[in-house]
């Protein structure tokens, strides 16, 4: 029985084991990931920064007119570039025309089809992954040929080729559009960092995932690149090389298989180089949507199964010793125990034929088992008294629970409306508090940024159209910066943004609203249809309600395509309110995330704040009103919103079920008055 019991817990705990490092290893490669395209995502601002430098616009303004005719221009604007990539840490930097043709040597046009092209010439920067040709870094740069040549070394469990060296380089592609005073794309300020051998890259990426104390004391944990199934930058120690990297060997052929060719991403143990690792694998896609290599984080194993089998060793030994201590204190206590049991054993089984029988305990029993013995006598007695009372209570007791049932059953789904409310409600306070002192520090330095902007344009006078541009964008995000922080104060105080309730004519309030948000209908091509029906007047504040409604219509803008449609409806609801609908043929929203579109911070949308969601569910429970939401992906998404009606003698309150089939069964019809 004891081995028994060793086996099992020896199974439970090398599965829970094994599941917990699985569970690591996988938020480190997340972490690695984020932080492979958080640095494309700066090199991309570094870019953007180098190309709105005061000296590069000068040179390039002077140069751009007559480029071609003036070498003294040319060779002005070849040296500033020159100095661009000296002071930054891109491995080239390089004018282009909008046809992908360098702009100071017309001869090498082989850019014409490039999507990180096509979207810079609509005006925004764009960034990716390329995969170079040995032929196009040599034209780039004869070093950078030399650099991302790799000798390929024979790996173990790698699948078997001929190709015996590896000279494409994996290079991180930026494109910067640079626009005339008319806003046209004139040029494209084009910039790359190559990923071959590049220990700097995955140094910072190992040092933000395996921190000092993230592992065993002699575990080691490595990231690598791969370009196919090539490590062409890594911190994987190489076998016969001490202190060196192993570049140039390969992934083996089974995570090959499942990441390069099928796409997925690999967690679980792998053959790394010489060892075995517990280890992550994502594919890395390129521009053009192909898999060109991918993107490891993992760490020894061998550390993790040594200390494993040590504690099992350990608590082996000390389930055998507690074992033998009790196996001796049974045995010295079960003679005294056996004889007065038998006893018992023999009344029991007459009392179960039918007899009356007592228990007779011999004087020398132990007090235990004498006072066990009286105490069963005493329940004999009782038996026949109370058999004809446990029959009565059961039949009561059926009947209560079955009333009981159907209460519950009638109580259930308000509990769960209830439980969601209070969790949307802890989860309000706590970044109320999380935001509050935060907010307040951030609003002063906003107002004396802007403060300093209104000097700073009063000193330069007419010397500040140069920098007007500038200036507009500082201003434009120091605005958007207090947007935001207006927003978290509705979580910090939100008794200060609390208006008056009073009675209103929601239709109307629609209808107003349309003004307000028709320039984003516009630039989409979006029809706004109004089914407005409701009759009844609601308690509530017409700005508040403004705000919710222009929130939720701005969501079905960014979710719907050109020329979307979407349609408001409100109808009268049982007599004591007025129910709203905000219905969208856009993307939808995935069933994962639909429990999360009111928490603080999370958006799908780009450049969104993720508050505009969240405010409204807090203006809407201070009304007194609720929010509910339905979708379906590639059909388009409903917000459901119930308004309490005016009533000037009696405060109304209405337990909204969210569980209402009415609402969220697609397949039933919302019963509304007419």
């Amino acid at each position: 029985m004891a081995s028994v019991l060793i086996g099992i817990m020896y199974l439970w705990t090398s599965e829970a084991g094994y599941r917990h490092l699985l569970m690591k290893v996988s938020t480190d490669l997340a972490v690695a990931n984020d932080s492979f395209h958080n640095t494309q995502k700066n090199y991309l601002t570094e870019l953007s920064l180098l190309a709105q430098t005061e000296d590069f616009r000068n040179s390039y303004t002077r140069s751009s007119a007559g480029l071609h005719q003036n070498i003294v221009h040319a060779n002005t604007l070849h040296s500033q570039l020159r100095q661009l990539q000296f002071n930054s840490d891109f491995d080239f930097i390089q004018l282009l025309t909008p046809m992908g043709c360098q702009l100071l040597s017309q001869a090498h046009c082989q850019l014409s089809q490039n999507p990180l092209l096509e979207q810079a010439m609509q005006g925004h920067a764009a960034s990716g992954v390329e995969i170079f040709s040995a032929a196009r870094l040599n034209l780039l740069s004869p070093s950078l040929a030399s650099r991302a040549r790799l000798v390929l070394t024979k790996t173990e469990h790698a699948k078997p080729s001929a190709q015996k060296t590896e000279d494409r380089g994996m290079m991180l592609h930026l494109v910067y559009p640079l626009k005339n005073a008319q806003g046209k794309v004139q040029a494209l300020l084009s910039a790359g960092v190559l990923m071959n051998g590049n220990a700097t890259f995955v140094d910072k990426i190992k040092k933000n995932v395996y921190s000092a104390g993230s592992l065993a004391l002699d575990s080691v944990g490595t990231v690598t690149l791969f370009l196919d199934d090539v490590r062409i930058s890594t911190n994987v120690p190489a076998l016969q090389t001490p202190g060196g990297r192993a570049l140039g060997t390969r992934v083996s052929e089974q995570v090959r298989q499942k990441v390069l060719v099928q796409g997925k991403r690999w967690l679980d143990r792998a053959f790394v180089v010489s060892d075995w690792y517990i280890s992550g694998y994502l594919p890395i896609v390129d521009i053009y949507q192909q898999r060109v290599g991918m993107i490891y984080a993992g760490f020894l194993e061998a550390p993790f199964k040594r200390d494993f089998y040590r504690w099992m060793w350990q608590l082996s030994i000390i389930f055998a010793v507690i074992l033998l201590g009790c196996g001796l204190l049974v045995i010295r206590g079960a003679e005294g125990i056996f004889k007065p049991v038998e006893a018992m054993v023999t009344v029991i089984s007459k009392i179960r034929s039918g007899t009356r029988q007592r228990i007779d305990i011999p004087a020398n029993t132990s007090s235990e088992l004498l006072t066990l013995g009286v105490e069963f006598n005493l329940m004999l007695d009782q038996l026949e008294q109370q058999h004809d009372h446990i029959q009565g209570s059961a039949q009561q007791l059926e009947l209560k629970v079955s009333q009981r049932t159907r209460a519950l059953n009638r109580h259930i789904k308000l509990l769960q409306s209830t439980r969601e409310q209070l969790i949307a409600k802890e989860k309000l306070a706590a970044i109320g508090e999380l935001t509050a002192g935060i907010a307040h520090e951030i609003n002063n330095p906003t107002a004396v940024i802007l403060g300093y902007l209104d000097l700073m344009v009063a000193e330069l006078g007419s010397d500040g159209d140069k920098v007007a541009n500038e200036l507009e964008l500082i201003v434009q995000q120091v605005e958007r910066i207090r947007s935001i922080i207006n927003d978290l104060l509705q979580f910090s105080r939100p008794g200060e943004y609390t208006s008056l309730v009073v009675k209103i004519d929601i239709n109307e309030v629609i209808k107003a609203t349309q003004v307000l948000i028709n320039h984003d209908l516009l630039k989409k091509n979006i029809e706004l249809s109004l089914d407005l029906r409701a009759t009844t007047i609601v308690a509530s504040n017409r700005q508040q309600m403004q705000q919710v409604f222009i929130n939720l219509i701005t969501n079905a803008v960014a979710a719907c395509e050109t020329n979307g449609r979407i349609t408001i409806r409100s109808r009268n609801w049982k007599q004591q309110g007025v129910i709203l609908s905000f219905r969208d043929n856009g993307c939808g929203i995935p069933k994962a995330l639909t429990g999360r579109i009111f928490d603080p911070f999370f958006s799908k949308t780009p450049g969104g704040s993720g508050l505009g969601l969240s405010v409204s569910y807090s203006i809407l429970q201070g009304l007194n009103a609720q929010i509910a939401v339905r979708s379906r992906m590639g059909v388009g998404s409903v917000f459901h919103l119930w308004l309490p009606k005016y009533d000037e003698t009696t405060a109304i309150t209405h337990a909204f079920d969210p569980f209402d089939d009415a609402i969220f069964n697609p397949t039933s019809q919302i019963k509304i008055d007419r």
